[in-house]
């Protein structure tokens, strides 16, 4: 495929439905350096998977079936919107393990939703099923061509903001924003693959020289719990292995990741989007001496909703 080329013309095909998202220049978190931070959690729906969604919905035809997709919820969320704002219906499944706050977005953007016991492969495949029965369309939350592309978007929209680094660090789960990433600079730029221990798909396929099952728990279960990476993030990676670097952080590296973004700076992300900083604030990745480190925070879509008590007393 012409990755780039088709990244670029997907970054215009989208861009009046999307968030041009902030970039922040700064330097704490207890490292010796600046970083740039590319804040995707402010894309519509929370998270940078708006991008993948519409980029679906406008490269295809729709059928009257509608758009069907499987989600840990963010993905769900971002194809609930982009199907309510061009006026196509979609039914979502999502696995409990996604969490109330989730769940409850996806509803409120107009999906019909349905709750499967299990993990997002459970999920998935329910709307497998569902796309079999009706002819709907899938909209697959990371592995698949249309969906990459679109991720690939937030990387054209970063370097026309001045993205200047050599290394960018970005959370994964099945593997769409990463291989979007991927696609787009083809090996000019480090990228580093940060995984929670307990949902370790790109690093286990990586170990075994193929996509295998993995288990899949903990504090980012909810967004980066895929069972099995992407062929398509698996076959970049493994084409440019010399310009990837995977590695995994704990839970507790995570959420100290988490608090260190809101007590900063007062970011408030889930726990996928301080993954890729918790790479550096564990010291789990050293950058080199003059080193540029640019960091990705991909989803801010946590377990509450911080201002719950607020609305519950109005």
């Amino acid at each position: 495929m012409q990755w780039k080329q088709d990244i670029g013309a997907a970054e215009t095909r989208i861009r009046q439905y999307v968030q041009r998202t902030p970039i922040l220049d700064t330097i704490g978190f207890g490292l010796k350096q600046p970083i740039m931070l590319k804040l995707e959690h402010m894309q519509h729906t929370g998270s940078f998977k708006a991008r993948g969604a519409f980029n679906t919905l406008l490269g295809g035809t729709v059928p009257d079936a509608g758009l069907v997709a499987a989600s840990g919820g963010n993905h769900g969320a971002a194809v609930a919107y982009a199907a309510k704002q061009m006026g196509f219906r979609a039914r979502v499944y999502v696995p409990e393990m996604a969490g109330q706050a989730k769940i409850a977005l996806i509803r409120a953007c107009g999906a019909d939703l349905e709750v499967v016991p299990g993990a997002y492969a459970n999920a998935l495949e329910k709307a497998q099923s569902y796309e079999q029965q009706t002819g709907a369309m899938q909209v697959h939350a990371y592995d698949a061509p249309a969906t990459v592309i679109g991720q690939g978007t937030c990387f054209v929209e970063w370097d026309s903001q001045g993205l200047e680094a050599d290394t960018i660090l970005i959370a994964v789960g099945g593997g769409g924003l990463i291989a979007g990433a991927m696609a787009w600079y083809g090996g000019s730029k480090k990228i580093v693959a940060v995984e929670p221990e307990t949902c370790s798909a790109l690093h286990s396929a990586l170990e075994a020289g193929a996509p295998v099952d993995v288990e899949v728990s903990g504090v980012a279960a909810n967004a980066l719990g895929a069972r099995r990476i992407g062929n398509i993030c698996y076959e970049l990676a493994q084409g440019h292995s010399d310009a990837v670097t995977p590695l995994t952080v704990s839970d507790a590296a995570i959420t100290k990741a988490q608090k260190l973004l809101w007590r900063e700076r007062r970011l408030l992300v889930e726990p996928a989007g301080a993954t890729a900083l918790a790479a550096l604030t564990s010291g789990a990745y050293q950058p080199e001496a003059g080193e540029r480190v640019a960091v990705l925070l991909c989803g801010g879509n946590g377990a509450n909703d911080p201002l719950e008590a607020l609305n519950d007393a109005a």
